[in-house]
């Protein structure tokens, strides 16, 4: 597993690999984000809030509220506009 995978287990204990498109911090909700999708062509992206000083890997957490994806729809058409090539 490298920096760009991201590594989730869910209740029934099965693991599933993501490739993370990137992160941020907002400056409006002072939240941390993950932005990641299924390995290879899958255009189903997805988002959760996470804790970058939790070095152990840590929870992700839902994105809750209309303010927040609202936000992260933008970051989400930034970045394809810009790796769009």
């Amino acid at each position: 597993m490298d920096e760009r995978t991201l590594r989730v287990e869910d209740e029934h204990g099965n693991e599933y690999d993501y490739e993370i498109l990137f992160t941020f911090t907002s400056e409006k909700t002072k939240k941390s984000y993950v932005i990641f999708k299924e390995p290879g062509d899958s255009e189903e992206v997805f988002a959760s809030i996470y804790n970058p000083d939790d070095d152990e890997g840590g929870n992700l957490l839902p994105v809750e509220s209309d303010e927040e994806w609202d936000e992260i729809e933008a970051k989400i058409e930034k970045y394809l506009d810009e790796n769009e090539e």
